[in-house]
């Protein structure tokens, strides 16, 4: 028998400031010394981002005023502790999804992603020392994979998981896109970035077939059956950072919409071939809200419903693209409905590179 793994609670960590869209409008415009033929021309990129709200660690007045690369990194430090071990907790005493507490103690294996901030130690390190974890817990720190990083981090847990059928595996995202933001760089690609962007820290357990742990899931919980990875070669220059003085400014590139009609539609066709699906097989589609003309794209790939992935327009217009930890905010609202077992779910992703992640899923009892 094929040992495999199981999601069976998701935590978040929601930031303090809430801003509405048209309030971020009004910022931009009083940041951006734009003429009126320009601000005409970038400003609809807003009101078409399919977003509504979005939360951040830092409150509005803060995106008015100068700021360096340290003092960005250095905020970026405490606020991901803080919002990280949020999300932990309430992972791991979520009453949703489990019947009992897991303690911090049970965890054998903490995978922390990020690509919005920079720590050596790595963050995991200030998690284990903020909470009882033991000290033998094994740490695989994934930076920069961008809004991959999710999926990318349930997939290697997946990996060891099926390797380590007994153990249990904690997935922190955790994702400030607020702290990244250049005040004098007034290139589209930031424009966008702005609009779409925001801050958020998810945290998942995921638990092996033969961990004690798969007892105390309360709900239909999904069991990751199949990853698969996908890049595009010599496209780095699609979407990522390109690092200054200033810190991390956005890379994206307004060939993404159209890449997902070419190289995803490759990925999706050729992992359903090897997995044996068809599209009207899947229950729900996971997917990571790049933006609205990225879901759109997806749904002409996947030819589904809106209601298949009716999540992730909601999280996208509720909170905007908090890249990495995005996925699992969609995954969580999911959970939280009554799934027959053996429905079954693609997870997917999009991230730098350019890259492709998707995971099979399928409910259990």
């Amino acid at each position: 028998m094929i040992e495999l793994s199981n999601i069976c609670s998701i935590g978040l960590g929601i930031p303090e400031f809430t801003i509405e869209q048209q309030n971020i409008k009004e910022i931009v415009q009083e940041i951006f010394s734009y003429s009126d033929k320009q601000i005409n021309r970038l400003l609809p990129v807003f009101d078409n981002a399919a977003v509504n709200k979005r939360q951040f660690v830092v409150d509005q007045s803060w995106f008015l005023k100068e700021h360096t690369f340290k003092e960005k990194n250095d905020l970026y430090q405490t606020a991901a502790e803080n919002y990280s071990l949020d999300a932990i907790d309430d992972c791991l005493k979520n009453s949703d999804f489990l019947q009992e507490d897991i303690p911090y103690e049970a965890i054998d294996m903490i995978i922390f992603v990020s690509s919005s901030g920079i720590a050596a130690p790595s963050m995991d390190v200030h998690l284990m020392n903020a909470r009882p974890f033991r000290q033998d817990v094994k740490r695989m720190p994934l930076w920069g994979l961008g809004c991959a990083g999710g999926a990318i981090g349930l997939a290697r847990a997946h990996e060891w998981l099926t390797a380590y059928p007994e153990k249990t595996a904690l997935i922190v995202c955790c994702e400030l896109c607020s702290l990244t933001f250049q005040k004098g760089d007034s290139k589209k690609s930031n424009m966008v970035g702005t609009a779409l962007f925001g801050d958020g820290v998810s945290a998942a357990l995921a638990v092996g077939d033969e961990s004690p742990y798969l007892k105390s899931r309360k709900t239909s919980t999904p069991k990751t059956i199949a990853a698969s990875s996908y890049l595009k070669r010599n496209s780095e220059d699609v979407m990522g950072w390109d690092i200054n003085n200033d810190g991390f400014e956005v890379i994206f590139k307004k060939s993404i919409p159209s890449l997902v009609d070419s190289f995803w539609r490759e990925h999706v066709m050729k992992f359903f071939e090897v997995e044996g699906l068809k599209s009207d097989h899947i229950h729900s589609f996971v997917s990571h809200p790049g933006g609205r003309k990225v879901m759109e794209a997806m749904e002409n790939v996947l030819q589904c419903s809106k209601e298949k992935l009716k999540f992730s327009y909601q999280v996208l217009a509720d909170h905007g693209n908090m890249s990495s930890a995005t996925v699992l905010y969609v995954l969580r609202e999911w959970m939280k409905e009554t799934i027959h077992p053996g429905e079954k779910s693609v997870l997917s992703a999009l991230g730098p590179g350019f890259s492709s992640e998707l995971l099979l899923l399928e409910w259990m009892e």
